[in-house]
């Protein structure tokens, strides 16, 4: 196998909400050596998904970039919108993402919910995704119907046109990873073992197993449907 190009900025979605996003994001930016961007933070009473990645870094705060909005509500961003009063503008974000990008930096965007979670009454994070141009990675986790959650989202990336860097399984027991893999025609990056106390070395030691499955370009899958 050859050596493939490190991608220099990914976009970290999942099949859902509560699935390890920010984790997994932790990870790919201490793989990529990247600055850590969330457009969109709902909810703060507890630490937002910024503080978390800051903490798990040791580079710290200097490489986690201000989000565009802060909604105070845990809810979908379009809904705690509304209720703050405000309306989220896909330019905004697009226009700090330029700005972001510009800097040379490698750059992690982690964001909220699933594909189809919606910014405003027009915009879903599948759009914004694919206006930006850039691959994602996807973060799953097992629970009875995850499958069909893991292989609807791979489906609706294929609709939109947006690439696809492959799967991180968290809390992963093992059973289905490679199948979702399979099925999906997406490689299987790394399996995040469930119970591992979760701090900066292991964080670490994870994204140099991450950073072994980027380097390598793997064969394409024979898709089972479709």
């Amino acid at each position: 196998m050859e050596d493939a190009q490190m991608p220099r900025i990914v976009f970290v979605t999942g099949i859902g909400t509560g699935v390890g996003k920010t984790l997994v994001s932790s990870i790919v930016c201490e793989c990529l050596h990247a600055d850590y961007w969330k457009p969109v933070q709902s909810g703060f009473e507890g630490p937002t998904d910024s503080e978390v990645v800051s903490g798990l870094l040791e580079g710290g705060c200097a490489r986690v970039l201000p989000e565009t909005y802060r909604l105070k509500n845990p809810l979908s961003p379009h809904h705690a919108a509304r209720i703050d009063g405000v309306r989220i503008d896909p330019r905004a974000i697009m226009e700090d993402f330029r700005q972001h990008a510009s800097r040379g930096n490698p750059l992690v965007i982690e964001g909220a919910g699933g594909l189809l979670v919606p910014l405003n009454e027009k915009t879903l994070f599948a759009d914004l995704i694919r206006e930006m141009g850039i691959p994602v990675i996807l973060v799953t986790v097992p629970y009875l119907g995850s499958i069909n959650h893991s292989l609807l989202t791979a489906s609706l990336l294929r609709e939109r046109g947006i690439p696809s860097l492959g799967w991180v399984f968290n809390r992963s027991d093992g059973i289905y990873d490679q199948d979702i893999a399979r099925w999906s025609s997406l490689p299987a990056l790394i399996s995040l073992p469930p119970g591992d106390p979760v701090q900066p070395s292991w964080i670490r030691s994870m994204a140099t197993r991450l950073t072994t499955a980027l380097s390598i370009k793997k064969p394409e899958a024979i898709p089972l449907y479709g």
